[in-house]
């Protein structure tokens, strides 16, 4: 162990031997390991294939690419982002189609508790307060159907696909 047990580096000096200490016992810093050959783009390869160009083309910060990469990737790009976008667009219309459902499903539910409404309307006074008093219990007649329970697959809730972004059309 160095000097200072575990604080080693915590005082102001910090001695050569301690530092070389530390550097052989964790292995970085040391100048006896270097790049191989696979670890360094020749001068004359392109930045995205990594292989010699054969028509080159250079930016101005001096990277150089070959001009058939580039093109393949621009091409490549588009395809993906008009997949991307064509998935856009699909979600959109089903989000449309969905939302018109529900628009429908709740015209329709208004219009079945209008006519509810209206035929329980009548001219007669009930004599029977038994009948006209709403029953709290699941089983009375007609809420059979609507049972309370999580484990009937009807009254699960629905897992809905992640919303897909917008692609972006011009560049990175």
């Amino acid at each position: 162990m160095t000097r200072h047990a575990r604080n080693s580096t915590a005082g102001s000096v910090y001695t050569y031997h301690e530092k070389k200490k530390d550097q052989s016992q964790s292995g970085y810093g040391t100048t006896a390991a270097r790049l191989g050959k696979d670890s360094v783009r020749n001068f004359d390869c392109c930045c995205l294939s990594l292989q010699p160009c054969q028509d080159p083309v250079i930016t101005k910060e001096g990277y150089l690419f070959d001009k058939v990469v580039i093109l393949q990737y621009v091409i490549t790009k588009k395809k993906e982002v008009g997949r991307q976008l064509k998935a856009y667009e699909e979600q959109k219309k089903t989000e449309e189609k969905e939302l018109a459902t529900l628009a429908e499903a709740e015209k329709s539910d208004k219009v079945k508790s209008f006519v509810k409404q209206e035929t329980n309307i009548t001219s007669k006074p009930s004599t029977s307060k038994s009948s006209s008093e709403p029953s709290i219990s699941n089983m009375a007649p007609g809420k059979e159907s609507n049972v309370p329970s999580f484990w009937i697959p009807s009254k699960t809730p629905q897992a809905k696909p992640s919303a897909i972004n917008k692609p972006v059309q011009n560049g990175t």
